[in-house]
């Protein structure tokens, strides 16, 4: 039989022995975290929440009502896995030109966060996933837009329009706007006038929204080399570019009104319509006469607008 003092020293030998998993225990559960943060980091979830808000309001509209909530959730997940494809690969693309501009320096690459091998494995293999997701469960349209829309992104633009001409921007919105097209194929198993129309108000929408935060972080893409419209023309010429393309995007809103929405719809779109050009306008002239003008505005506020707008279009959906 052990004495009292056995037992204390065996009490105190195990304590020992298990302080130290004890105390690691937060250290391991901490860095869980931080590589956890760190990958979805590279997905780049604000822009993926963009992307979502046009894509659930147009397979409402799709449905005229609500789809399948089978469907949306494989959709919002898929579409979700995509677009962290998409931009997960993006990075490990421009790993070299994100270390020289400080809007992007915090990114998980330049801060050796994540490996590039890491990120590109990642990348394809949520991206592999998203496309199998949605064309093994809704239809192979909506599964190959899926597809492609990846590798426009990361192709196309990345690596063959963006650090190569100052129309990257324009053409580079074709990626960004086809979650509505893969959402609607979703639903319907095709596509007609009225997704292209959705898809024309998220193309056209673009440039001015990307130009604006572009005005504000110009030296950035100076530095790296990148051909921002507004690093290699007039601020005038970009403005007048960003109001030509705001008046494309709102007359295309307004025609989606006697195509496929009613009167509500219709009256936000001419309503926000009407308020977008106003700011578009009132940049334009302030750089006319001179004075100060604040892109970053135009920026929020054309996320205000796009969110608004999709929001009216799901609610006409079920009118």
């Amino acid at each position: 039989m052990s004495t009292v003092a056995d037992r204390e020293a065996s009490d105190a030998q195990q304590s020992a022995e298990t302080a130290p998993a004890v105390a690691s225990t937060p250290t391991r559960a901490a860095h869980a975290r931080a590589v956890f943060a760190a990958y979805l980091a590279l997905t780049k979830p604000r822009i993926i929440e963009l992307l979502l808000i046009t894509t659930v309001p147009a397979m409402f509209l799709a449905a005229h009502g609500l789809p399948s909530i089978v469907t949306m959730v494989i959709v919002v997940v898929g579409g979700a896995l995509a677009a962290g494809s998409a931009n997960a690969l993006n990075c490990y693309i421009d790993r070299d030109i994100d270390q020289v501009m400080r809007r992007t320096s915090t990114r998980p690459l330049v801060r050796h966060t994540v490996s590039p091998r890491a990120a590109l494995v990642f990348g394809l293999v949520i991206g592999v996933t998203s496309v199998l997701l949605i064309g093994l469960t809704t239809n192979w349209l909506a599964g190959g837009l899926t597809l492609a829309a990846i590798f426009y992104y990361d192709v196309v633009y990345t690596l063959l329009l963006k650090r190569r001409t100052a129309a990257n921007t324009f053409w580079g919105g074709a990626c960004g706007s086809a979650p509505v097209l893969i959402g609607w194929a979703a639903v319907t198993g095709g596509l007609g006038i009225t997704p292209w129309l959705v898809f024309a108000v998220v193309f056209f929408w673009q440039p001015p929204h990307f130009w604006a935060l572009a005005i504000k972080f110009k030296k950035d893409y100076a530095a790296a080399g990148v051909p921002m419209l507004p690093v290699v023309a007039s601020l005038r010429r970009v403005l007048v570019e960003s109001a030509i393309y705001s008046w494309l995007m709102v007359a295309c809103s307004i025609a989606l009104w006697p195509v496929a929405t009613s009167w509500v719809y219709g009256a936000v779109a001419v309503v926000l319509g009407a308020l977008f050009l106003f700011e578009v306008h009132r940049l334009l002239h302030r750089e006319k006469r001179g004075q100060k003008i604040k892109p970053m505005y135009l920026f929020h506020w054309s996320i205000t607008y796009l969110t608004l707008l999709f929001i009216a279009l799901a609610v006409d959906a079920f009118l």
